[in-house]
């Protein structure tokens, strides 16, 4: 059972601080947890196999729909779907995309239901595509050039995740090695790109996950700098928050709380920070909580507070519910 404790911390403080926060907080496990782990949330059909979740996603109508590597670590070679969706009761609805993908990565789900992944590489076997589908299954549109790696308008090198602003533009974390943010137009025409390999504003090491939140900021998990930052529309910066840990995906919900997956902070890595879920503000920064004991690299809240989290090492997907 993971033990989460709420606390506020305001922008600037140290991961010393933070650190000392979640260690206050596992000295007393159990306590102000905030929320239980629900077992076996998921009702899966016969012969369904959990591989690793790289994603998770919520649609209008409260259906969870889960991203996976087709019941391994790679959908080269499987038949298995990489696609599921889950009523909110829990009750599996579909599951589509088979041999389709390589290297399932990252979900958004735009205002219509259309759901958009993408397909990175694995090895020396690539994707490096955008795939849009219909709320059932059907598939409408692909940004890129499948198995052709690259930085141009329309070739990726690592893609990592895709978000959709309420306008239909389409913005694409291209991040494992070309550390840039991509943008495309509703009909998937090339606008621009920015982004360089660094630590300054507005420069990246390995950006892994992308949100907007009401404002329509641009919110990019830039991980191995241990920080998100933030930008217009246009990739002009706004801010970069490090006290969130170190960030492989990111969810702002509609009323603008900010939840990170932290997969990599220890003590070598990113010291003072640990694994987990950090949650709170998209609006001013302010962290309000951690849920420890979880390795995961993406979260997602729906309507009600429930928390759906994908596993990739131990595969599954877990749900918290609030207490």
């Amino acid at each position: 059972m993971p033990t989460i404790r709420q606390m506020t911390i305001k922008v600037g403080l140290t991961a010393v601080a933070v650190a000392a926060t979640i260690a206050a907080a596992q000295e007393q496990p159990g306590s102000d947890s905030g929320y239980r782990l629900v077992e076996n949330w998921a009702q899966v059909p016969q012969g369904f196999s959990w591989g690793q979740v790289i994603a998770v996603d919520i649609d209008a109508d409260g259906n969870v729909v889960t991203f996976q590597r087709c019941a391994s670590d790679t959908c080269v070679g499987s038949s298995a779907p990489p696609l599921s969706k889950f009523s909110p009761s829990g009750e599996h609805l579909m599951s589509w995309g088979e041999n389709l993908m390589v290297w399932p990565h990252g979900l958004g789900i735009d205002a219509e239901g259309n759901v958009w992944v993408t397909d990175g590489r694995h090895n020396g076997d690539m994707g490096e595509v955008i795939h849009k589908f219909s709320p059932d299954g059907e598939l409408l549109m692909t940004i890129g050039t499948p198995g052709v790696a690259g930085n141009g308008a329309y070739t990726f090198n690592g893609i990592s995740d895709v978000a959709v602003a309420d306008n239909g533009d389409i913005f694409v974390v291209d991040g494992h090695f070309n550390n840039r943010v991509a943008k495309y137009s509703s009909d998937g025409e090339y606008l621009m790109s920015w982004g360089q390999p660094g630590s300054g504003p507005g420069e990246f090491d390995q950006p892994h996950s992308i949100a907007i939140d009401s404002q329509g900021r641009v919110f990019v998990a830039d991980r191995f700098n241990n920080r998100v930052q933030i930008f217009d529309q246009d990739g002009n910066f706004v801010d970069a928050w490090s006290h969130f840990g170190r960030p492989s995906g990111i969810f702002i919900s509609d009323d603008d709380r900010l939840f990170v997956a932290d997969s990599q902070s220890d003590g070598d890595i990113n010291p003072g920070f640990e694994m987990g879920i950090y949650y709170g503000s998209a609006v001013d920064g302010t962290l309000e909580g951690f849920i420890g004991n979880v390795l995961t690299e993406s979260v997602v809240e729906d309507a009600h507070g429930n928390l759906f989290s994908g596993l990739v090492q131990h595969r599954g997907l877990i749900r918290y519910e609030p207490l």
